[in-house]
């Protein structure tokens, strides 16, 4: 699948999408997926967005339910981080439970697992930066719960690989698998592979009735382990030139709205802080991908650099990555602005949202 970083590409990508096939099919890797996660995940469309391009089609909640619980879960994610703050990037309930290593499996890094389904796409997957999302669940079922190994860094180096790297997305979806943000670990055998996947393979380590898994031993391909070293490469930019007497407004790799204050004059700056990408590195491919998107806000600067160094008072989205910046701080774009409480699970949330949809 390709992602091309054209506003009028992803508004037709969200016209052309059926999300009744979607509830059908998703959990098929041949199903009915969106493909806007890279797009939502940088921000350059909204959830509020998509659901009122469906609206305007005609499509409802009734039709489009699921999916729209599918882009519910992200809001979950992102508002849980809002509230928790770093605490989504460690065991954010509960220790996980029966680790014996650490860093990755080197079968997964060189793709050689033995589950064929798996295999083949771990292989394509440093080029098209994208994964279904069955095949990330399998990947943390299989390294964190069968593998034994701590979630943290093979959650890493997924997140470094994905266009649509989202950290709060990537961590609790790893730790919902790992058992740090459910009440258990999750689990998948050959005989559910086969049926998402369109395989018949068999004699695997999965291939076993799902109650005795956690009662295996770690099989030995999954043994050999490494420590990862994820390299981030700078992106070569300038010093931003501001206009006096116009105010600027800022954008992050989050928040790529090209709608937002469409049309009104000023300085526009993407910042891209060196201390954030320090801690959560991404491969070249995903950086080029943000500043293609970036590409579609005319007269965007792109500054790689603290945002104090800028030493302004910038107009931008609330977003978790920026509580430091100064200015004046917009709403984060939400199906239910305002909604009030934490909520100790996706399904509490998704009740009182469902219920203010409608």
């Amino acid at each position: 699948m390709d992602f091309p970083a054209n506003l009028d590409a992803v508004y037709e990508r969200i016209d052309q999408f059926d999300p009744e096939r979607y509830a059908r099919t998703r959990n098929f890797l041949n199903g009915g997926v969106s493909y806007l996660s890279p797009y939502l995940s940088r921000g350059f469309i909204t959830v509020p967005q998509v659901v009122q391009r469906l609206k305007d089609r005609g499509i409802g909640l009734e039709q489009a339910e699921k999916f729209i619980q599918e882009l519910a879960w992200r809001e979950f994610y992102t508002r849980t981080w809002f509230q928790k703050g770093d605490a989504i990037f460690n065991d954010i309930r509960h220790p996980q439970e029966g680790v014996l290593h650490s860093g990755i499996p080197v079968a997964v890094l060189e793709a050689s697992t033995g589950i064929k389904a798996l295999d083949s796409h771990f292989g394509a997957f440093f080029e098209s930066g994208y994964l279904h999302n069955h095949l990330r669940m399998y990947l943390a079922a299989i390294t964190c719960n069968v593998g034994k190994y701590h979630w943290q860094a093979p959650a890493s180096w997924l997140y470094y690989h994905l266009l649509d790297g989202d950290l709060a997305s990537n961590a609790l979806s790893w730790q919902w698998c790992a058992g740090t943000f459910s009440n258990k670990q999750y689990y998948v055998n050959q005989v559910n592979v086969n049926t998402y996947t369109g395989t018949g393979q068999r004699g695997t380590f999965l291939d076993c009735d799902y109650e005795d898994l956690p009662m295996r031993p770690v099989p030995e391909v999954l043994q050999k382990s490494t420590q990862l070293d994820l390299v981030f490469t700078p992106p070569a930019t300038k010093t931003p030139v501001l206009q006096d007497g116009v105010p600027t407004f800022i954008y992050t790799h989050y928040t790529l709205d090209p709608t937002f204050h469409e049309g009104e004059t000023g300085n526009r700056i993407l910042v891209l802080e060196p201390s954030h990408f320090a801690k959560y590195p991404m491969a070249p491919k995903t950086i080029q991908f943000i500043l293609d998107l970036a590409a579609n806000i005319p007269g965007i600067q792109v500054f790689y650099g603290e945002y104090a160094e800028l030493n302004i008072k910038g107009i931008f989205r609330d977003h978790p990555i920026n509580p430091h910046f100064h200015g004046i701080r917009e709403e984060h774009p939400s199906l239910a602005p305002g909604l009030p409480g934490e909520f100790n699970s996706f399904f509490s949330f998704w009740n009182k949202l469902s219920k203010q949809l409608r």
